[in-house]
């Protein structure tokens, strides 16, 4: 199975095959209007406006599924990100990233992947203690932990890297740049 294979809803609840993002770099990300991390939306939209000319799509993902923080229709969470962030990139549908709902891309991705840790911040050690709350095995497993969990997929379809929330967004565009 290769991401090219999946289809994903757009915001309009058309469906759209990843197939049409052959060659080009992405990053997918699961996002929440009412979240902490929610502030990274200013700062994906800068890496976007930067290498969009070279390749790179964001594709994003709403989900409601921690803290019910994107709690809109799919038009009020885009009126907000576009409003708030002047986000340009995609966004799709809401969707469920874990558990029985969890849309097929999203399953494929958390199967095909590692928890990285969130690292030593005291963002991160707060995440910790909310991750392990709902998942004692947290840190065993490839399901999402938290809103703003990004994979980055290279040209050819294959995942590159997993970053949690907590990660820096510098090191996110370092890589992202290695691969484009």
């Amino acid at each position: 199975m290769s991401i090219y294979d999946f289809k994903v809803k757009a915001q309009d609840g058309t469906e759209i095959s990843l197939e049409s993002y052959r060659g080009k770099v992405l990053l997918i990300v699961n996002t929440a209007t009412g979240c902490g991390f929610t502030p990274q939306y200013d700062e994906l939209q800068d890496i976007y406006e930067a290498h969009q000319k070279d390749g790179l799509e964001i594709l994003d993902f709403p989900c409601n599924q921690f803290a019910s923080q994107a709690p809109g229709s799919d038009e009020e969470i885009h009126d907000f990100c576009t409003g708030r962030f002047g986000i340009t990139f995609p966004q799709f549908s809401k969707i469920d990233v874990n558990g029985e709902n969890a849309i097929p891309l999203y399953q494929w991705l958390t199967a095909n992947t590692k928890f990285e840790g969130f690292g030593k911040s005291p963002m991160a050690l707060m995440m910790a203690g909310v991750a392990k709350k709902m998942d004692k095995d947290y840190k065993n497993n490839g399901n999402i932990k938290w809103n703003f969990t990004k994979f980055l997929i290279d040209r050819e379809g294959n995942i590159a890297a997993r970053f949690e929330p907590t990660a820096d967004l510098k090191k996110v565009q370092e890589k992202i740049e290695e691969v484009l």
